[in-house]
């Protein structure tokens, strides 16, 4: 906690004065361009990876980047994407998967989780990844296919929710499936069709 603080306070001495200006703005303006969904990894950090200002992105990070396909239910993430979408008109949805993700590595290895229920149960919103088949790279481990897989297979479960489906009809949004590889910073975009992955163009 006392980390914490002490960033708290070297934010508002050091960093929120040279941007008064900017924060002043967004007092009263939200208008970011992407909604971000990633993982609740603490290595993965959305505005650090894409350089992005405060107000630039919309994130929803969960365990494992998973989206729960829509139901009549609505959950937090449900009505987050909603709001995203349909109010603040979000031009651009990013679903990141990341490398050595705990989450795919439990799937994967098929890790005993009676211990954990609550994960157990989050777990099967990625059931669909075990049966995907990847564009595997040459030497690629069975976590990495998974983690790429996963990404494809919640863009899929994104595509159900009527904000979206509604903004995929009139070409206003656009899906993308990244992966972030923690060690080398590298960043690489699939196909959403085949899982493919190509290094992510400026």
């Amino acid at each position: 906690m006392q980390d914490l603080a002490e960033g708290v306070a070297h934010f508002q001495r050091g960093v929120f004065p040279a941007q008064a200006a900017h924060f002043q703005h967004l007092a009263t303006t939200h208008r970011p361009s992407t909604l971000f969904i990633s993982c609740s990894d603490a290595r993965v950090i959305p505005e650090l990876i894409t350089q992005s200002e405060p107000g630039e992105l919309f994130v929803i990070r969960t365990a494992g980047n998973l989206v729960p396909a829509y139901t009549p239910n609505a959950d937090g993430i449900a009505a987050s994407i909603e709001y995203a979408v349909a109010v603040l008109g979000v031009s651009d949805i990013v679903v990141c998967g990341h490398s050595a993700c705990g989450a795919m590595t439990a799937l994967a290895d098929e890790h005993d989780l009676a211990a954990l229920p609550a994960v157990a149960h989050w777990l099967r919103h990625a059931e669909a990844s075990r049966v995907r088949t990847a564009c595997a790279e040459p030497g690629e481990d069975k976590v990495s296919v998974l983690v790429r897989n996963n990404v494809i297979a919640q863009l899929a479960n994104l595509a159900t929710h009527p904000s979206v489906v509604r903004a995929l009809a009139a070409k206003t949004v656009t899906l993308r499936g990244w992966v972030y590889d923690i060690p080398t910073g590298a960043v690489d975009q699939l196909d959403p069709v085949t899982g493919c992955s190509a290094a992510l163009a400026a």
